[in-house]
């Protein structure tokens, strides 16, 4: 490493967040830059461990100690070319990574670990700053033409490297634009649309052909709905037309609660939320499409206390709310690694991001028992306190704990269960597993010849990384059957 005692003479640092009292006013990214001088330092505490075990536990593998070594030199060019070979868009995940590797990192052992996502996403921006990222189209065509069906981060990848190694690919897009869950799941400050439309930008003077609007099977397709009207793809065309047909769907089928008053209006899935006020911050709304939930002055419950919860709290604060609580079932997680998650596994700790800091409650070991209305619209969630016990843990109603919240607005944030089943996936008649996710044999093949799979429609609802680890995994399995 160009400096093998960095880990021993610098601290780490974080460039920070924008002052609440400014972020919480507009949807502008609300993560800070340090300069190059102090991204530098930052890289040199990158140590020479020997055993890297950051790169084992990042599902692209990206390979931290070449790249920050050259960061450290102030070498940009070398950073961006180590890190490309691994990921190809390290603008989305050095902004909406939880970092899997800085839990890893060897350093973390006995101090902070490196800060790797920001050091990558400094590399990629330098990178475009120095005009390094230009389209790159293959030099010959093979002949071999692949349509993959979704604009998420798994199609996104996939069509990547296939369009690279020369096959014709023709990405479907039922939504407006590009993008899927990166576009209209991440709230704007926490991933610019302008970041996406640039990679698409250089992925079309590459070649690969973008047809958005365009439903593949059934109309209920697509993550939220534009409102506005869209090309109906036939499924089995598809399959003639092309050599094979990748889908890259997602599993956005919304994990609901049943319990009474369910029924009740102000009650919204946390996505259809979200891409609403995604959809109105960049002017996509249609005459006939939904207007965007707003919880200015009203009351706001978040069922679900993971990210998606999160990204609710700072989407309402931003609306105006007049209060946000978001409730978890789940027991309040530690601050710290516990025994049973030891260095270098993931550990389950308290998570408190920028969206919390602006404002609002949390409560854990909450249980929903129901809704409260007047007038066909909910006025209080009706829930409990939870005890969790026992070697696999069960969730026990705590008697006499029965509490009630004033709420305007619910949004259930509970995540997903399997992939959308009609539509495209009934209509290539693909087998699902136990999950309801699509079922895929060997690597990515499905019970249709023609048809495979990659990303959360086969996995599950997982991190924006995995789905661009599997979509290039499944790229290069085409490539070797092609």
């Amino acid at each position: 490493m160009g400096d093998p005692k960095g880990f021993l003479k610098i601290k780490r640092k974080v460039a920070g967040y924008r002052p609440v009292e400014q972020r919480i006013n507009d949807y502008s990214e609300v993560e800070s830059r340090l300069d190059d001088d102090d991204r530098r330092l930052q890289a040199a505490r990158c140590m020479d461990c020997g055993v890297p075990f950051c790169h084992w536990a990042c599902p692209v593998s990206n390979v931290m100690p070449e790249w920050q070594d050259r960061v450290y030199r102030g070498d940009w060019a070398g950073a961006w070319a180590v890190l490309e070979d691994t990921n190809p868009f390290p603008e989305f995940t050095g902004r909406v990574c939880p970092a899997l590797c800085e839990a890893s990192c060897v350093l973390g052992i006995n101090d902070e670990p490196v800060t790797i996502r920001q050091n990558e996403l400094a590399v990629i921006e330098k990178a475009y700053e120095l005009g390094l990222v230009v389209p790159r189209p293959p030099k010959r065509r093979n002949g071999k033409n692949v349509a993959v069906v979704g604009a998420g981060p798994a199609g996104l990848a996939a069509a990547y490297y296939l369009n690279r190694a020369g096959f014709s690919v023709t990405v479907y897009e039922g939504d407006r634009k590009p993008g899927g869950y990166l576009r209209y799941g991440i709230p704007d400050f926490k991933l610019d649309k302008n970041f996406i439309d640039r990679r698409i930008g250089v992925m079309e003077a590459e070649g690969v052909t973008f047809r958005t609007n365009a439903r593949v099977g059934a109309a209920r397709f697509g993550f939220g709905t534009s409102g506005c009207s869209a090309e109906y793809i036939d499924a089995r065309e598809l399959e003639k037309t092309f050599d094979l047909v990748l889908l890259t769907i997602g599993a956005r089928e919304p994990r609901d609660i049943a319990v009474p008053g369910r029924e009740l209006g102000g009650i919204v899935q946390a996505l259809d939320y979200l891409a609403l006020q995604n959809r109105a911050n960049a002017g996509e709304a249609c005459g006939e499409g939904p207007e965007p939930i707003t919880a200015f002055g009203k009351r706001v419950v978040v069922i679900g206390g993971g990210d998606t919860g999160s990204d609710c709290v700072g989407t309402a604060n931003r609306q105006g709310a007049l209060r946000v609580t978001q409730i978890e079932v789940m027991p309040r997680p530690p601050e710290h690694r516990t025994p049973d998650e030891p260095w270098p596994l993931w550990p389950r700790v308290l998570k408190t991001s920028s969206s919390h800091l602006e404002g609002g409650e949390r409560l854990w070991s909450v249980n929903t028992k129901g809704f409260i209305g007047r007038n066909g619209s909910v006025e209080a969630v009706r829930a409990c306190r939870a005890e969790w016990a026992g070697g696999r843990p069960e969730m026990k109603d705590v008697p006499g704990s029965d509490f009630e919240i004033g709420a305007d607005l619910v949004l259930l944030a509970m995540g997903f269960t399997h992939v959308v089943q009609d539509g495209a996936v009934a209509d290539f008649g693909l087998e699902t597993d136990e999950r309801g996710n699509i079922r895929t044999r060997g690597s990515f093949h499905t019970s249709n010849p023609k048809v495979w799979a990659a990303g959360d429609s086969r996995r599950g609802a997982s991190l924006v990384v995995h789905a661009i680890a599997d979509g290039r995994t499944a790229a290069e399995r085409i490539i070797e059957t092609l």
